[in-house]
């Protein structure tokens, strides 16, 4: 039973985190990276798209001098705009504050690379985008630059996948903790058990 708990938190944790993420970070293509914020300034970039490349998940990635970046719920550490043709694709705020596992440049450097999801548009007219990001609301966070990562193609996870993977992560885990507290011991073999001592000149004793 154990062991078929356990089946069951894996597969919560590929279909409820490792899916999604997977999804948001690598399906599609990359169509590129621009730079919007480097040595203290930010500044807007402009990049073609085609309607081939729909949808297009916009994503930022934040270098830091930070082993994690904490904001609250109620604060904004990015803003970001894309438009086209004088009409407003996409807006949103960027908190960063679901990065647990920053990324590093390099070994050697002590920065770290955080990303989080502007969003996704869904509906592409060819023609030049440009994409405006600039601070928030949240202060004293030690920018080294900030990237816009643009993915064409990209597949959107299945809503109903984070709860059921949550779901069977929580039946796999209790699961487990009720099997190691109850399950107990084997009933032991008696025929596993070896012979009794045997005295005297006939085997047995008097």
């Amino acid at each position: 039973m154990r062991f078929l708990f356990l089946l069951i938190l894996l597969a919560g944790i590929g279909i409820g985190i490792a899916y999604p993420w997977a999804m948001s970070n690598f399906s599609g293509h990359e169509i590129g990276t621009r730079r919007v914020y480097e040595q203290g300034r930010f500044k807007p970039v402009t990049v073609p798209l085609a309607v081939s490349d729909a949808p297009v998940r916009v994503l930022v990635d934040l270098t830091a001098r930070a082993e994690r970046i904490v904001v609250s719920q109620q604060r904004t550490l990015l803003t970001l705009t894309a438009a086209t043709g004088g009409r407003t694709m996409l807006a949103s705020t960027l908190a960063f504050n679901h990065s647990e596992n920053p990324r590093q440049p390099s070994p050697q450097s002590p920065d770290k690379i955080f990303r989080d999801e502007a969003g996704v548009i869904q509906t592409v007219s060819p023609g030049p985008y440009t994409f405006t990001v600039g601070p928030g609301d949240a202060e004293d966070i030690p920018m080294r630059a900030v990237d816009l990562v643009l993915r064409g193609g990209a597949g959107e996870a299945d809503q109903r996948a984070q709860p059921v993977g949550f779901s069977l992560m929580a039946v796999g885990l209790i699961g487990m903790v009720l099997a190691f507290r109850f399950g107990g011991g084997r009933p032991q073999n008696p025929n596993s058990q070896p012979p009794p001592p045997r005295w005297g000149r006939n085997g047995s004793s008097s």
